[in-house]
């Protein structure tokens, strides 16, 4: 695959550090829990992740700390087939992610940004060639607007296709939608971008908001809404449901992710965007079947496998 041209992903870089109780829990209580573990993460980096366990080329541009975890995280990322040029190196601590998840698979984010919050616009012209390689870009927020804003206007003068994940939903510019090919918010995020965070959610709704945000100027929109499926929406007229794949969730975490990076996958190897989505909610679902965020992204022979399994199963039923 070395001909193809790499996907690239702007992103976080973090260590997550995971405790498993019974529930997630309420404000002043202590739980008891009954496992915990340390999984690389970070949206972007698990994003890099899922395009390279898939076995696609795919680049990472992002900031690491100085410290022990800084190392680990490079040589997870180098070792799960990422390429690592444009992650550089920052005095101080790396990314840190606290999560909480519930034996429902429920889970619950603390982000303290370290390294991350020190990626700008100077590390995206220092990796500019990198950029221009790219058959497209993933991105999201969990590093500062600013670097995310310009980022959107080197894809556009680069003519390069642009995938902001809007996670965690912040406020962004008008101007910043016009530059964006796909927006993929779970249903928090897009309740946030239409101002109606107390929206309940259905899939007459869900068309609607879809619509809301394209008017928000961006060219597409998957609204990523979990066991419930996806919804795609284009300005060209493009309407669809896609519903997800029925399985046993044992932890949420970054499914998001495993979905974003099998969605410009299935892109970049010439997938229509209903059929990319399909894909994405292969690889999600997969992932939702495991503990942690990177080590539960599949393979793409887990996935074709899965998928083969599946449309079996709707076969005989």
């Amino acid at each position: 695959m070395s001909a193809q041209k790499p996907i690239v992903v702007v992103g976080s870089i973090n260590t997550d550090l995971v405790a498993v109780a019974e529930r997630i829990p309420a404000v002043g209580e202590t739980v008891f829990g009954n496992d915990f573990q340390i999984h690389p993460g970070g949206k972007g980096a698990n994003q890099a992740v899922a395009v390279a366990r898939l076995g696609y080329p795919v680049e990472m541009i992002g900031r690491l700390g100085d410290d022990v975890f800084g190392v680990q995280l490079r040589q997870h990322l180098e070792s799960a087939g990422v390429g690592t040029k444009g992650v550089a190196t920052s005095q101080g601590s790396s990314g840190v992610a606290v999560i909480v998840v519930s034996s429902k698979g429920e889970n619950s984010i603390v982000v303290t940004p370290g390294a991350n919050s020190k990626v700008t616009p100077q590390d995206l012209d220092a990796n500019i060639q990198t950029l221009r390689r790219a058959g497209v870009v993933l991105a999201q927020l969990e590093i500062p607007l600013e670097t995310v804003e310009y980022l959107a206007t080197i894809c556009a003068r680069e003519n390069i296709e642009l995938i902001l994940d809007p996670a965690p939903a912040r406020d962004l510019p008008a101007s910043i939608f016009k530059h964006i090919a796909w927006f993929t918010p779970n249903q928090t995020e897009a309740a946030f971008f239409i101002g109606d965070e107390h929206a309940h959610f259905n899939r007459r709704l869900s068309e609607q908001m879809a619509e809301e945000i394209l008017r928000l100027g961006c060219n597409g929109v998957v609204l990523k809404m979990g066991s419930d499926g996806v919804y795609l929406a284009t300005a060209s007229g493009l309407s669809k449901f896609v519903p997800a794949f029925s399985v046993k969730a044992i932890d949420t975490t970054a499914a998001g992710d495993g979905f974003n990076g099998g969605f410009a996958t299935g892109l970049m190897l010439g997938k229509s965007p209903v059929e990319s989505a399909i894909f994405a909610a292969a690889v999600a679902g997969i992932s939702v079947t495991r503990v942690g965020a990177q080590p539960s992204m599949p393979t793409m022979a887990e996935v074709s496998a899965f998928i083969e399994s599946e449309s079996a199963r709707a076969a005989h039923r």
